[in-house]
Parts: structure tokens; C-alpha cells; sequence
């Protein structure tokens, strides 16, 4: 479709500028050296636009925040490392903890308006970067339809806006838009547009976040195992096609699609995840699909996670878990 930019793929999120709960930080390059050498070309960076607005209001960035995120984007070019930045935390919306807020980005003006200003702010930035070194995931993981007045059509208008104000500045930027409910469902309605969909690789939810404090549906869930029937399908490599059947119709009207986030909790023991990760790679690799794991380090991380069970070697200063290395290596296409 005209206008399309297909993205590079395979690669982890980072959390240097995830939230206020940590100071903003810079690139850590030996992080983004073992990834390169490992072959993987992409990073994403969820960001708190409250990190670089001054008093909280995004309309006054701090400078020298934004300096931080420059300084990501030149340290990715320089290792042949595409970055998506993305605002995790949105004027407006964060998928935990909307509620503390000022406004809601689906339904007031003030958080709609600055939305779009964050974009175009960075869209006039990076003008003369390169859409293979550069894209914008305008928002993580929109709410369920339904959630305080939550609409598509209210998705929608925020989205086309938002998309228009960056194709002013730079029309060949690429944009990737994320699935609604939580990053699960589809956009055929926005199939026109020439943006990549970002789906999540977390289902079945009893196995990625078994015990997973934040996630409501984690009390009273059975020791985790996989295959699994979870929330009334059976869920193993045949229930993963199913589940991405709705996207798989829009790669066919010729949306590329990518997986922005997956990965898998350290309370799950690691014969189990490793069961789930196999078959849900492979399904990625069997679609084409580009994929990021949530983390790279932490516990749904490659490095410093505890699942019980997991083996780790050390690689480039690194102690890897290396069955899940060569799994992600390995979905590479």
C-alpha cells in the first residue's frame, strides 16, 4: 500500500525512560553492543512523557531530557540498531493507573492537543532521520472498549489526528499504532492507514504473568503448565494461530504487523515458559513477524530473571539465559 514502511524487528524493550519511579537515563551501549552482536536490530523505548515536561505540563519539555532520548537514537544508528519510541505513559493515558491522570486522552481536548503536540514535537526533531533508523509507536496498549467511555470511534479520531500532524512534518516517518485492549485486538478500521499495528505476545495470560502482582487475574491461578486450557480455549502452537487470526486478515489487506511486546513473568517455571516461548515464536517466525521481548533485563527479561529451572551462561558480561537466546535467535527471519 502506498506510503507503507516496513520496520526491522527483532530485538527488546528498555526501560531508560519508562517512569518517574527511576531518573531518566542515557543509552547503556554495552547493553546495546551484546544485542547487535547477538544480531538483533531493534530496540524500543516505552517512555513517561512527565520525564521531560517541565512542572508536568508537556507542553514545556526539558531539553535536557530530550537530550537523553538523542542520545539513544545516535547510540542505536551508530550499532545498525533501529529505535521505536513510543510513549508509554501518554497526556492522558497509561494502561496502569489512568485514573491518576488529569484528563483522558480518548475524551478531553487539553490531553488530545498535547498528544499531538508531543508527536509533532518529535517529528520537526528527527525530521532529517532515516524511517530505517526511527519510528513512533504513538501510544502502549490502549484500554478495553468500554473502559470509561472507551470507543473505537474516540480511538480513532485520536489516531488519525495524531498520524496527519506527523505525516505534515515528515511524511515517510514510519508510525506504529498499537492493538486496543491492552495491544489484543485489531484495527481494521484504521486499515488505511499507512502505519504498522503492534500486537502482544502475553496470551495465555495464566502462563506470563502467573503471579504477576500488578495484573488483576493473577490470585487464585493453578501452578501454570502448557498446553493449557485457559479462560475457556485450549491454548498450544494451533490456539496461538487462532488467537492472531484477526491480524493475520490485516497483513492480508496489506497492514504489516509486529509484535511490540512479549515475554513471560519470573515466577513461571522455566520448562513451562520455555514450552510457551517455542511455540509462540515459532508461530512469529511462521508469520514473518517482527517481535521485542519485555526486557531485555528484569523479570520477564533475558538477563536477570528467576524463573525456576533456567540456565545461564555468560555472554559479553552478561549471564544470559541461553535456551531463551537461541529461541529468539532463532525466530529471526
Amino acid at each position: 500500500m502506498e506510503g507503507r514502511r516496513e520496520m526491522p524487528g527483532y530485538g527488546f524493550n528498555f526501560q531508560w525512560l519508562y517512569s518517574t519511579r527511576t531518573a531518566p537515563a542515557g543509552p547503556d551501549e554495552r547493553a546495546l553492543d551484546a544485542i547487535a552482536s547477538w544480531g538483533f536490530d531493534f530496540v524500543r523505548l516505552p517512555t513517561d512523557y512527565r520525564l521531560w515536561s517541565v512542572g508536568g505540563d508537556p507542553m514545556r519539555p526539558d531539553e535536557t531530557v530530550l537530550q537523553l532520548i538523542d542520545d539513544v537514537l545516535h547510540a542505536c544508528r551508530t550499532r545498525g540498531l533501529h529505535l521505536s519510541l513510543n510513549l508509554h505513559r501518554a497526556p492522558g493515558y497509561i494502561i496502569t493507573g489512568w485514573e491518576t491522570e488529569p484528563y483522558n486522552l480518548w475524551a478531553d481536548e487539553p490531553a488530545q492537543d498535547a498528544f499531538v503536540a508531543v508527536w509533532t514535537r518529535f517529528a520537526e526533531r528527527y525530521r532529517g532521520v532515516p524511517g530505517t533508523a526511527l519510528s513512533f509507536d504513538l501510544v502502549n496498549e490502549p484500554p478495553a472498549l468500554g473502559l470509561r467511555g472507551f470507543t473505537r470511534a474516540a480511538h480513532e479520531a485520536v489516531i488519525r489526528r495524531t498520524v496527519a500532524a506527523v505525516q505534515a512534518v515528515h511524511p515517510d516517518r514510519p508510525i506504529v499504532i498499537d492493538g486496543l485492549d491492552g495491544g489484543n485486538l485489531a484495527m481494521p478500521e484504521l486499515a488505511d492507514l499507512p502505519v504498522t499495528q503492534s500486537v502482544r505476545g502475553y496470551q495465555p495470560m495464566s502462563v506470563s504473568h502467573y503471579r504477576a502482582p500488578w495484573w488483576p487475574g493473577h490470585t487464585g491461578l493453578p501452578a501454570p503448565s502448557y498446553p493449557v486450557r485457559y479462560e475457556g480455549r485450549w491454548w498450544d502452537r494451533d490456539g496461538l494461530r487462532e488467537f492472531y487470526t484477526p491480524w493475520r486478515s490485516l497483513e492480508a489487506a496489506g497492514v504489516p504487523v509486529h509484535v511490540g511486546e512479549f515475554g513471560c513473568y519470573e515466577l513461571t517455571p522455566d520448562d513451562v515458559a520455555r514450552a510457551w516461548f517455542a511455540d509462540l515464536l515459532a508461530v512469529f517466525a511462521e508469520f514473518g513477524w517482527g517481535c521485542a521481548l519485555w526486557e531485555f533485563e528484569g523479570p520477564f527479561g533475558l538477563i536477570g530473571h528467576r524463573r525456576p529451572g533456567a540456565t545461564f551462561e555468560k555472554r559479553d558480561g552478561y549471564l544470559v539465559d541461553v535456551a531463551l537466546l537461541e529461541l529468539l535467535r532463532g525466530a529471526r527471519t
